[in-house]
């Protein structure tokens, strides 16, 4: 079997130490330098599904807006854009510029080149931030950000998570917004600071490749 190809790195920032990404044949991978594995282009159903069921019912809204916390290899927004209106707006906040750039170049193929659809709109940077200033401003807020709530890449991802960190999103949230997070494992005390700030918590178990990989989670929270 053909050994992966170091192709670039990237400083996650706030001593999150370094971001890899890697090739080999037609796949790609992106790597932390003290984690291992993040996502792999060949494993992406997770992602996608984070991307239609949080944008499921959205496409007879008239304006739709929609906030997606980490770009990874693209395939979220993908799907997302996949299911709304040619009139809704993403933004995409993403904290490390290299990954823009790779899925400007050597990832563009592996989601459909979500990036060059006219209803996206990029924000370099945490998307925290956005959320902190934001006030009933989105129909949907989809986070990707980490390895979930049990952040491991980056100690800042603790408070987006937080009790305060939720209150921010579900003020950013229009009424009846939804509330989209993507994690590795499942995290009972996620889903109960969730129901303490208010929302309605559908939790859903996902595959990572089909029928088949590792199964993830899901959290559908409704304002």
């Amino acid at each position: 079997m053909r050994r992966w190809e170091l192709i670039d790195t990237a400083v996650i920032p706030g001593e999150g130490g370094e971001l890899r990404l890697l090739r080999r044949g037609d796949d790609f991978c992106l790597r932390t330098s003290r984690h291992g594995e993040l996502m792999n282009s060949r494993s992406h159903g997770s992602e996608d599904a984070l991307g239609e069921l949080a944008c499921a019912g959205l496409a007879p809204r008239p304006g739709v807006s929609v906030l997606i916390g980490g770009l990874g290899m693209g395939f979220t927004l993908a799907a997302a854009l996949a299911r709304l209106a040619p009139d809704a707006t993403v933004t995409v906040a993403e904290l490390v510029p290299e990954v823009v750039r790779w899925n400007e170049g050597p990832l563009a193929a592996c989601a459909g080149q979500p990036l060059r659809d006219a209803r996206v709109r990029l924000h370099h940077g945490d998307v925290g931030a956005l959320l902190r200033r934001a006030r009933e401003a989105y129909d949907a807020v989809l986070l990707d950000v980490d390895n979930g709530p049990e952040g491991m890449t980056r100690r800042a991802n603790d408070r987006l998570y937080s009790l305060t960190g939720l209150a921010d999103i579900q003020r950013a949230l229009k009424a009846g917004g939804t509330l989209a997070v993507w994690s590795a494992a499942a995290a009972a005390d996620f889903t109960a600071r969730l129901r303490k700030i208010g929302f309605t918590v559908d939790e859903r178990r996902v595959r990572a490749h089909g029928h088949k990989g590792s199964r993830h989670v899901i959290w559908l929270a409704t304002v």
